[in-house]
């Protein structure tokens, strides 16, 4: 598997994750790895503190996009 990322930027290098989220390949420049919020994976996103602690991967997209919703709920 690619980085998605690189992909569209012309580069070809090989993904060493996936997003938990997205599910896009990511190479070690394009992904965030730290403690997200869960989430049910219902609409309206309704982020909840992760009791686990757990380091996820996510693409630098998807970590936009989650924080942007913290800021939201107040969970992060």
């Amino acid at each position: 598997m690619k980085c998605y990322e690189c992909a569209i930027e012309g580069k070809d290098t090989d993904a060493v994750g996936i997003c938990i989220v997205c599910g896009r390949g990511v190479c070690k420049e394009h992904l965030i790895h730290e403690e997200t919020p869960a989430w049910e994976g219902d609409y309206p996103v309704e982020l909840k503190p992760d009791r686990e602690h757990i380091k996820r991967i996510v693409c630098i997209p998807c970590h936009e996009a989650l924080k942007e919703n913290c800021l939201f709920n107040e969970v992060c």
